[in-house]
C-alpha cells in the first residue's frame, strides 16, 4: 500500500486528505482542512498553512503528496493566490523529503468524475461514492483534496497495470521514484 496526502492549496482554506491505495483500492486515512485567521495579513496566513501543513505530513507521513497545479482562469489575482498556497505546500514536501506529483485541475476532475468540466458538487459525490463515504466530505476543500489524491491513486494503478513494450507513455514516477518510495514503504514496517 502506498499513503497519499492530497492538497487543495490555497492561502485562507487549505483542504487536506489521506488515502492509502494498492492502485486499485483506495481506503480513507483522514481528511480535513487548514483554516487560517481571517483578517491576518498575507504572511502570518502562510505561516499558518505551513504549520499546519508539516503537523498533517508529520502525523499522517505520506510516501507522496499529490497537489493541485496552477492554472489560469478569469480572476489573476486568484490564480496569483492559488500560486502562493502551492509555494507553501512544495516547501513543506521539500521539508519533509517527500516526493509531488502535479496536476492541473481538468485532468483531476476527469479522474475522478470522467468528465473535465465537472463541477464541485459533482466531484465531491464522486468522492463520496469511490471513498464508499456515508456523507459527503466536508468541508469541500478537503472533498477537493480527496478528489486529488483519487487522481494520484488512479496514475498509480495505470502505471502498474501498464505493459512496458507498444511504445506507450513513460510511468508517472522514474525507476529511481519507485525505488525510493518502495525503500520508504519498507521503512515504515
Amino acid at each position: 500500500m502506498v499513503r497519499v496526502l492530497g492538497i487543495d492549496p490555497g492561502t485562507k482554506v487549505v483542504g487536506w486528505g489521506v488515502l492509502d491505495t494498492n492502485g486499485v483500492r483506495h481506503a480513507l486515512v483522514a481528511h480535513g482542512a487548514i483554516r487560517t485567521t481571517v483578517g491576518d495579513e498575507l504572511a502570518l496566513r502562510l505561516v499558518e498553512v505551513h504549520d499546519g501543513l508539516t503537523r498533517t505530513i508529520a502525523e499522517h507521513r505520506p510516501e507522496v503528496i499529490a497537489l493541485e497545479d496552477v492554472f489560469f482562469g478569469k480572476n489573476f489575482q486568484s490564480a496569483i493566490r492559488l500560486g502562493e498556497g502551492r509555494g507553501v505546500a512544495l516547501l513543506c514536501a521539500a521539508q519533509a523529503g517527500v516526493p509531488v506529483a502535479e496536476y492541473p485541475p481538468a485532468t483531476i476532475k476527469k479522474a475522478v468524475v470522467g468528465w473535465g468540466r465537472a463541477d464541485k458538487e459533482q466531484v465531491a459525490r464522486m468522492v463520496q461514492a469511490v471513498l464508499r463515504m456515508a456523507e459527503l466530505p466536508t468541508p469541500r476543500d478537503a472533498a477537493d483534496a480527496l478528489a486529488i489524491a483519487i487522481c494520484h491513486c488512479h496514475r498509480i494503478g495505470r502505471v502498474a497495470a501498464r505493459p512496458r513494450a507498444q511504445g506507450r507513455r513513460a510511468p508517472a514516477f522514474t525507476r529511481a521514484q519507485c525505488e525510493e518510495l518502495a525503500r520508504r514503504v519498507r521503512a515504515r514496517g
